[in-house]
């Protein structure tokens, strides 16, 4: 959730600061423009007052004073350009220069300066340039008329370089992305940090929900730090797993209660029917079936004690050598499986694990009994230890008829067995013993088709560390 949390409130927050850079950057272009083009106003001011008072000289009646002031615009021009690099120039209606510097800058005879020149002509201010942009080399005109009694005499023009305002402008957009990237670091760091508090307790609250899931009933969500939506969350969790815990060990307690006041009963009904079949015949069909059915109810019985035990016990779990407990178990059963004709290999070499001994036992008892059962007269059952960096996996697999598609994913259930193996002994608890006796040790059972026939079942218990109870 946090991969696809995180990148949202990222492009979420540089969008902000996009929209707030974007006019920020532009604002400063156009503030610098401005500046150039208000110091150009004034020094085409300037430079039209000088002008003006050429041509009051000229329109007097000494010659000599006239070139004075001509001569005296002049050098204002060419110290303009010395020191600012700067082209100016005074030009009259007819576009004759009357002072300019450099000397041979003449008005082009068409272009933004001929258009700037126009403008002024008509005793209007030259309009204000387009916005300049780093990367564009060009230059700033400005136009302002030379008035004398109402008329337009001249025209003072300037043609500024962007040079150093283009390099102001970039100047101030780094120091705007700095800022961006800085304050995109920030967010970036608060996005992290408001992501974990918000998901810690949906992390909390997943872990809880898995642990639950797989068998360890008592774990329960600390309500601490998130939303006060998660808090609230999180105790109605804990409630529901109180109240679910509760219902799960009363009807333990039940079929535990239950298992143990039937067979008494039980076992005064069986006695009944031996003393009753001492009194007919021994071929009697009726009496055997009885029997064999008053039998069948007792290891029912048995079995569900044992499930309501295995579901409710603490395992003592303990690193174990797997292998050797395999090997163990793979001995004890060669016998029976002598017996059915079936040969029972093991594949059993060292491999440590954390597992309850008893309860492992128990677990490999099943699933063995289970394979030499249903394993035909000269099947082959195999067990086989393996380890990896994770778990150790004690594989066991026959050459018996196997279960299909459907079947597989209703093996384990309580009281299930098979439709085409109902003829063989068993109550249908054993795999589900198993499984809950496996849960509550922090292993697993899982099972598969064995090619080419057969079932295999693969037990797995881990390696770094006892399972963590609840």
């Amino acid at each position: 959730m946090r991969t696809r949390l995180l990148p949202l409130l990222i492009v979420l927050m540089a969008a902000v600061l996009l929209a707030l850079g974007l006019p920020l950057a532009v604002s400063v272009a156009a503030a610098e423009q401005q500046r150039l083009v208000v110091d150009r106003i004034d020094d085409t001011a300037r430079f039209a007052a000088l002008a003006q008072f050429v041509t009051d000289g000229a329109a007097g009646s000494s010659r000599t004073g006239a070139d004075e002031r001509t001569e005296t615009l002049r050098r204002e021009l060419d110290s303009y350009f010395d020191v600012y690099g700067i082209r100016a120039g005074v030009y009259y209606r007819n576009r004759s220069a009357m002072a300019n510097a450099p000397d041979d800058w003449i008005l082009p005879e068409r272009g933004v300066m001929r258009e700037a020149f126009q403008e002024a002509l008509l005793s209007r201010r030259s309009h204000d340039p387009k916005q300049v942009w780093p990367w564009q080399r060009t230059h700033v005109v400005v136009a302002s008329p030379v008035i004398r009694d109402g008329d337009v005499v001249a025209v003072v023009v300037t043609d500024s370089p962007t040079d150093a305002m283009r390099s102001r402008i970039l100047d101030g957009w780094l120091l705007i992305g700095a800022g961006e990237i800085a304050a995109m670091l920030l967010a970036v760091g608060a996005a992290l940090r408001l992501t974990g508090w918000v998901l810690r307790p949906v992390r909390v609250l997943d872990a809880t929900t898995h642990d639950i899931a797989t068998g360890r009933l008592k774990s329960r969500v600390a309500v601490a730090g998130g939303p006060p939506e998660l808090r609230r969350l999180a105790r109605s969790f804990n409630e529901m797993a109180d109240n679910v815990e509760d219902v799960l060990e009363q009807q333990r307690a039940f079929v535990a209660d239950a298992s143990h006041q039937l067979r008494n009963p039980l076992a005064a009904l069986l006695l009944r029917i031996e003393l009753l079949a001492l009194e007919l015949p021994e071929d009697n069909k009726e009496i055997a079936s009885v029997r064999t059915e008053g039998k069948r109810l007792a290891q029912v019985l048995d079995d569900l004690l044992d499930l309501a035990l295995a579901e409710h016990a603490e395992a003592d779990v303990r690193l174990t050598d797997i292998g050797q407990l395999a090997a163990e178990r793979v001995a004890a059963w060669a016998p029976a499986a002598a017996a059915k004709a079936v040969r029972l290999a093991g594949d059993c070499p060292p491999a440590t694990g954390w597992a309850d001994p008893i309860t492992l036992s128990s677990a490999l008892d099943a699933v063995i009994d289970n394979a030499v059962k249903f394993s035909p007269e000269g099947g082959t059952v195999e067990v086989t230890v393996s380890c990896d960096g994770e778990a150790a996996r004690v594989v066991v697999t026959d050459t018996g008829p196997g279960l299909t598609d459907e079947e597989l994913a209703r093996v384990g259930d309580r009281f299930w067995r098979s439709g085409r193996h109902q003829n063989v002994k068993g109550s249908g608890l054993g795999l589900s013993i198993t499984r809950a006796l496996l849960t509550a040790s922090g292993g697993s059972i899982a099972y598969a088709h064995h090619e080419p026939r057969g079932l295999r079942v693969t037990v797995k218990v881990p390696r770094n560390g006892p399972a963590r109870r609840g």
